[in-house]
């Protein structure tokens, strides 16, 4: 079997998100499930970013920017706390990992009864 790229790295940001979900549960807002997961990425990773701006280009040029709720390394994770992924959010993922040039993305959701993780590259 083919290992997935960067999967121990990603497999701690799981862990770490996991951890928060069974403390917290599926109820908050996320910007408490961000504020949770800061405080349980420090036990796997002595460095990572929240709430990034990532530069989005057009043809070379920066013409924008946007928030990331995470970068660890060089993986983009984006967290929710919603009932469901919908639609948008796989879209807004991709279209932030290609914008900004990124090649992994996380998205995680804390809104269901049990962790949500959805893994994107961006080729």
């Amino acid at each position: 079997m083919k290992e997935l790229y960067k999967s121990e790295i990603t497999g701690k940001i799981i862990k770490a998100a996991t951890e928060v979900h069974k403390e917290l549960g599926p109820h908050f807002m996320e910007v408490t499930y961000q504020r949770a997961l800061a405080i349980e990425l420090r036990s796997y990773f002595e460095e990572f970013q929240r709430e990034v701006k990532l530069p989005i280009y057009y043809k070379g040029n920066q013409i924008d920017t946007r928030r990331a709720d995470f970068v660890i390394e060089d993986i983009m994770v984006e967290i929710k706390a919603k009932s469901n992924f919908e639609e948008k959010d796989f879209e807004q993922i991709l279209c932030y990992l290609k914008a900004s040039k990124m090649k992994l993305g996380l998205l995680i959701n804390f809104g269901e009864g049990k962790i949500n993780v959805r893994r994107f590259i961006n080729d």
